[in-house]
């Protein structure tokens, strides 16, 4: 999930990108139109590329406000799960950790555990009293062990099934809003277009 999730976050940057050279872009040719109309002799044909010029300045501020949302809505979301997702995977290299104690910990018990009963079937009883303790040490971190990994492993699966629900949840949410911002901006930018419209058909050819 991470790769894709970094994937996605960089298709997002680049769209970010995308959209602010459109409106640098944008801006850039309202000022040359609004040049052009400012030196223009025939006046219908001024008066509508002066018109054009505030067309796309505002259209330039739209771009650049539809860029802002791409980043705000969705770039900085998914770098939030992208950290988050690092921190699992920082848990799940604790979980390994532990379970590799644990795992060591029944092997030195089943060690202390021969090593007594060797003791024993060799009659040596002033240190069979001091292998019991050892055994009964390593029983208590086998024991300790196994609680450890078992609450590890429990809280992951929690973390993972809340992180699996709010993601779920929060990707719903941001997509609405893009796609409510994004149908808003491209309406706007239609009446802008509609409202130039006229200006447009009215210069004289005459």
């Amino acid at each position: 999930m991470e790769t894709q999730l970094k994937k996605l976050h960089a298709s997002v940057e680049v769209l970010f990108h995308h959209r602010r050279d459109l409106a640098n872009s944008t801006g850039i040719f309202a000022k040359s139109a609004a040049m052009l109309a400012n030196c223009e002799e025939h006046t219908s044909l001024s008066r509508a590329l002066s018109q054009l010029a505030e067309t796309e300045e505002k259209i330039d501020l739209l771009y650049q406000e539809q860029a802002n949302v791409d980043f705000t809505l969705f770039a900085e979301l998914l770098r939030d799960y992208i950290g988050l997702l690092g921190t699992v995977k920082e848990v799940l290299h604790q979980r390994v950790k532990i379970h590799s104690n644990w795992t060591s910990a029944q092997t030195t018990l089943a060690k202390k555990r021969e090593a007594k009963v060797k003791l024993e079937l060799a009659g040596k009883h002033d240190k069979v009293q001091a292998a019991q303790e050892e055994v009964r040490e390593w029983e208590e971190k086998v024991e300790a062990g196994e609680k450890e990994f078992q609450n590890i492993s429990a809280m992951i699966k929690k973390e993972m099934e809340r992180f699996d629900r709010i993601r779920v949840r929060d990707f719903k949410e941001t997509l609405v809003k893009y796609l409510e911002a994004l149908m808003l901006h491209q309406q706007q930018l239609v009446k802008y277009w509609e409202a130039f419209l006229p200006e447009a058909r009215s210069i004289s050819t005459s």
